[in-house]
């Protein structure tokens, strides 16, 4: 079922509010006068490598099922991730050569 033009539009709208008032968010309760509290500070130190823990395990929660052209390039894209963050300390950096890389071998490499 497609959506109006109008019904496209209030989700634009919704979704734009939401992005604007989580970025507002942190500056309005943390202005220039008040410090960020050490949780916040520990949150923002730890929360990358947990997250990118929780990415691997997903990545990783179907070994089950045995066949060796799924497994093999997730764990060559794992081991991508690992190296790229251990060398360069960059979140971002280290999920996007994972993520591409393990697109680049499951379409290019081991085409299933």
């Amino acid at each position: 079922m497609p959506l109006s033009f109008s019904e496209s539009l209030i989700i634009i709208l919704v979704a734009a509010a939401a992005t604007f008032a989580t970025r507002l968010f942190p500056f309005a309760v943390f202005g220039k006068s008040k410090e960020i509290p050490k949780f916040v500070k520990y949150l923002g130190d730890v929360l990358p490598l947990a997250i990118l823990g929780a990415l691997i395990v997903y990545c990783l929660s179907d070994f089950t099922s045995g066949n060796i052209n799924i497994i093999i390039p997730k764990l060559i894209a794992v081991a991508a991730t690992a190296v790229m963050h251990i060398w360069k300390r960059n979140t971002l950096l280290s999920i996007s050569v994972g993520t591409i890389g393990y697109m680049f071998l499951i379409h290019y490499v081991f085409i299933q």
